[in-house]
């Protein structure tokens, strides 16, 4: 990567001095003046040393354009005069230019990355927080009724036990999902990791999609509406699939009042958008812009037995759809309920 990069300025130094150079001749032949040059050579420096990285091709850019209009654009032409005062001026002041562009666009990108840097440290610690919170109600539900089977195992009937290891089966099973969505964030994350993105049919995915969602809520419909024709969509299709299935488990779990839940994928020139819309209790305003941090207030928990996830599915559906190039939404429908959207890329 290091050196595909130094490729890269090496090319757009090269590219920037020739066009230069041929717009100054063309200037020149034109307006039969030689005031604009240097500055043309000037601008030249300062968008290399703008572009590319550290120092040394903002330097470069300078020494070479000082050759440029030493040997092109002052007399004696096509020699070089590399002792005369206007060389070694314009020599002074382009390297000038070159290294304190190179040094605050040093600045700028180091802030910037320390600032990704803490941004990526502070999700890290939310979905730590989260974890912690989200773990310890099935961690301890598992506990209590291996340990009321164990320790009542002769009064139990069968019917009774089970019951609990019934619900020793769902709790283990969400956890088995959380730690699922924990995989994908550290996936995700991971500077080195690049999503693979392979065509997929949409109506392959979608079908995928809901026999999943069945097996984990069977009594839950999900009312489909797709496009009727072919359509192929470059993208990782596990990763999707989780997407989806995590926003339908969470319409599920959160929409209080919810009669109806669909999922509706329109095409447009250049994009599949998906769109996930339930009718239940819609989600708080003040919760709204929380939604994808990886974090959900614990004062907002429930204070009773119940699960929620809600803050580690929808960042992880965030991180993956960031890896893909888009951007998850939500918000409030009409009609009190709720509408999460992303868009993929057909080409």
């Amino acid at each position: 990567m290091k050196h595909k990069l130094q490729l890269q300025d090496g090319i757009f130094t090269i590219v920037t001095l020739v066009l230069l150079l041929l717009l100054n001749i063309w200037m020149q032949e034109i307006f039969d003046t030689k005031t604009l040059i240097p500055m043309i050579f000037v601008l030249g420096v300062f968008l290399v040393s703008l572009k590319t990285q550290g120092y040394f091709w903002g330097i470069t850019a300078s020494l070479l354009s000082v050759l440029a209009v030493n040997y092109a654009f002052t007399y004696p032409y096509y020699a070089f005069d590399l002792i005369s005062p206007e060389c070694l001026s314009s020599a002074i002041v382009m390297l000038i230019v070159a290294v304190m562009t190179g040094a605050l666009t040093t600045q700028i990108k180091q802030q910037e990355k320390t600032r990704a840097e803490s941004e990526r440290e502070r999700m890290r610690a939310n979905l730590l927080r989260a974890v912690s919170h989200d773990l310890r109600t099935p961690l301890t539900s598992i506990y209590g009724f291996c340990s009321a089977i164990i320790d009542n195992y002769d009064s139990l009937d069968k019917d009774q036990q089970m019951e609990l290891l019934s619900k020793v089966q769902d709790d283990s099973e969400w956890l088995i999902r959380m730690v699922e969505n924990l995989l994908s964030v550290t996936r995700i994350d991971g500077e080195k990791v690049q999503v693979k993105k392979t065509p997929t049919v949409l109506e392959e995915l979608i079908d995928a999609v809901l026999v999943k969602f069945k097996k984990r809520c069977p009594n839950q419909a999900v009312i489909v509406e797709i496009p009727e024709e072919f359509i192929s969509i470059p993208m990782d299709a596990m990763l999707i699939e989780q997407v989806l299935i995590n926003i339908l488990e969470n319409a599920v779990d959160h929409a209080k009042g919810m009669t109806t839940l669909s999922l509706t994928v329109t095409v447009t020139e250049d994009s599949a958008v998906f769109t996930v819309t339930d009718d239940g209790c819609g989600i708080p305003a003040e919760r709204l812009d929380k939604l994808f941090t990886g974090f959900s207030d614990a004062s907002g928990a429930p204070a009773d037995s119940r699960r929620s996830n809600m803050g580690i599915g929808l960042s992880v559906c965030s991180a993956i759809i960031k890896a893909h190039g888009s951007e998850i939404t939500a918000r409030n429908t009409p009609d009190a309920g709720a509408a999460f959207s992303f868009s993929l890329k057909l080409h």
